[in-house]
């Protein structure tokens, strides 16, 4: 039985999801449990309410589990799954009857627009031991920056940082074109990036 569940372990993301569609359960527990902690953080970062971070995490992984079977191409799960956690974070502003703020991207971040191609890295998951409450405390003050993005940013930056999906396949999630995505993405960074100086001094 341990050999059985290292054997998963040691399976790359395309045979496990493979696996998973023929109904083989102890792959699908193993996608379950490497894709879980990162639906919870896409949702964190998204700013959904404390209180329906879990039910929405939990949702997103039973949409995942239920529909697997029906994703043809294995290689777009990533994005697939992106979508499936954009659907249940819009679900979540319909149910508080508000929509995404429809704020013009060139007159709301105008002063950033001699830094297009700065970039951001959200997560570092390389930190020695010692920058460990560092970077805890810098993660933390990141995350409470996203969730004051408009939510049109604040979606494609999260799929691309933390889902790690291209700038087309967020087009297609986000229903725009990929010049938009790019902007927004450049523009949320350098946001970000401005409002962070104060901590990397």
């Amino acid at each position: 039985m341990v050999l059985s569940k290292r054997k998963y372990k040691e399976m790359n993301l395309y045979d496990l999801i493979c696996s998973a569609q023929e109904s083989d359960y102890d792959a699908l527990e193993e996608l379950i449990k490497r894709e879980q902690k990162n639906i919870y953080a896409s949702f964190c970062y998204l700013g959904a309410s404390k209180e329906n971070i879990s039910d929405l995490t939990q949702e997103a992984l039973f949409r995942m589990s239920k529909n697997i079977k029906h994703l043809k191409n294995p290689k777009l799960f990533k994005s697939w799954l992106g979508q499936i956690i954009t659907n249940l974070f819009y679900d979540e502003l319909r149910k508080k009857q508000r929509l995404p703020d429809s704020v013009s991207i060139d007159s709301y971040w105008a002063d950033d627009d001699d830094n297009e191609n700065n970039a951001l890295n959200i997560c570092d998951n390389t930190l020695k031991p010692d920058e460990k409450t560092m970077g805890k405390e810098l993660t933390d003050i990141i995350r409470e920056m996203i969730t004051k993005l408009p939510d049109h940013f604040r979606i494609v930056i999260i799929l691309r940082e933390l889902q790690g999906l291209s700038y087309e396949e967020i087009a297609k999630i986000t229903q725009t074109n990929v010049g938009t995505v790019k902007s927004r993405i450049s523009r949320a960074r350098n946001k970000l990036q401005e409002c962070l100086k104060p901590y990397l001094v």
